[in-house]
């Protein structure tokens, strides 16, 4: 009997076999405003990765951005930061950081997490009944905190220089803001794990273009303790825990594992896919982020096949321990979105044909 998708990612996630590559594209809303119909036009042609996809649905003019990613508008969160966003459908930065003054702290005060998601409300009872009806349909249970919720949220409180100079002199109040922000996270962890959920994902980025936004010794310091507390849970349970993070971060990769990453979603070409494999092949889940900055929006179509075979060669067992993911952003043109789906489909099963 053919496994279910649930079952196929949780095996591959336990490097138990699987019977396909779990492969997902996701497309910005930033690409969705670019392209249109010529985007429906491709879409429409995969519906083994977008099945309930039909044409006509969206409507363009009105479509509401979300709050953090509408052009020339600003947008404060539930932690009082200040978001303004340039390009509809990219999410913005923040530039207006609460905490720029320490003596701020004092008066400061964190989102309630029984009714408030740094971005926006929450209704618990509601999330544990599409919880339910997610359970009873036998489908994959996902669940995370929103994307920066820690090293991120420090530097959207503090702003970046501030923060990195708190890091480096061993600043006291920094311990005491981590604790609040892991105190926050840690209510939620215990809502999702109740729920009965089967993948819990840590999303922030700690890399930039060539080497990570902190090295081990600092990421040990500030960052592994309240990974560490925020993951036990869910490893306990025996939830897989999914970690994105963008840039380079092999030179703190061993630590990510450490605290109990178990699916790494990294990207390809800025840590360089030989030494993915060499570090992460057999020890974790790879969820493998195809590049974005040149590939992808910039190569041929016959480019954008080769890498995802060299990484589905690289990267695949039969054991499973790869996963595939392709964020689609501007200025992709839609041929090579095309291409994306295309080689996805061709590859997805190669490891078993």
């Amino acid at each position: 009997m053919a496994l279910s998708h649930r079952e196929n990612y949780l095996h591959t996630a336990n490097l138990t076999g699987g019977e396909w590559i779990p492969m997902r594209v996701v497309i910005s809303d930033a690409s969705w405003d670019q392209l249109r119909h010529d985007l429906e036009d491709v879409l429409v042609h995969h519906p083994h990765f977008f099945p309930n996809f039909q044409k006509g649905r969206r409507d363009y003019d009105n479509y509401e951005f979300r709050p953090q990613a509408r052009a020339g508008e600003d947008f404060v969160d539930n932690y009082g930061c200040v978001w303004h966003g340039e390009v509809n459908g990219i999410t913005g930065i923040v530039e207006g950081h609460p905490l720029e003054d320490w003596n701020a702290l004092e008066d400061f005060q964190m989102p309630d997490p029984a009714t408030q998601l740094p971005l926006g409300p929450v209704d618990w009872d509601t999330v544990r009944e599409q919880m339910r009806r997610r359970r009873e349909r036998g489908e994959l249970c996902m669940a995370g905190t929103e994307h920066g919720f820690l090293f991120l949220r420090l530097y959207y409180l503090r702003g970046f220089e501030n923060l990195m100079v708190d890091m480096a002199t061993e600043e006291p109040r920094l311990d005491r803001l981590i604790e609040m922000i892991t105190q926050y996270t840690e209510y939620q962890v215990r809502q999702y794990l109740d729920m009965g959920i089967d993948v819990y994902g840590v999303a922030e980025d700690l890399g930039a273009q060539t080497s990570s936004v902190m090295g081990p010794r600092m990421f040990d310091r500030w960052i592994a303790p309240a990974y560490r507390r925020i993951i036990a849970p869910c490893r306990e349970r025996g939830v897989h825990v999914h970690n994105h993070s963008d840039g380079y971060v092999m030179d703190i990769i061993d630590r990510l594992i450490d605290v109990g990453m178990t699916i790494c979603n990294i990207q390809d070409l800025v840590n360089g896919v030989d030494d993915i494999a060499r570090e992460l092949k057999g020890r974790v889940c790879i969820d493998i982020d195809v590049d974005r900055q040149s590939v992808v929006p910039y190569g041929t179509p016959r480019e954008i096949r080769e890498l995802i075979e060299y990484e589905v060669r690289t990267l695949g067992s039969p054991h499973g321990g790869l996963m595939m993911t392709c964020g689609i952003y501007p200025p992709t043109p839609p041929e090579n979105v095309d291409a994306v789906l295309c080689a996805m489909e061709q590859f997805e099963r190669y490891w078993w044909e």
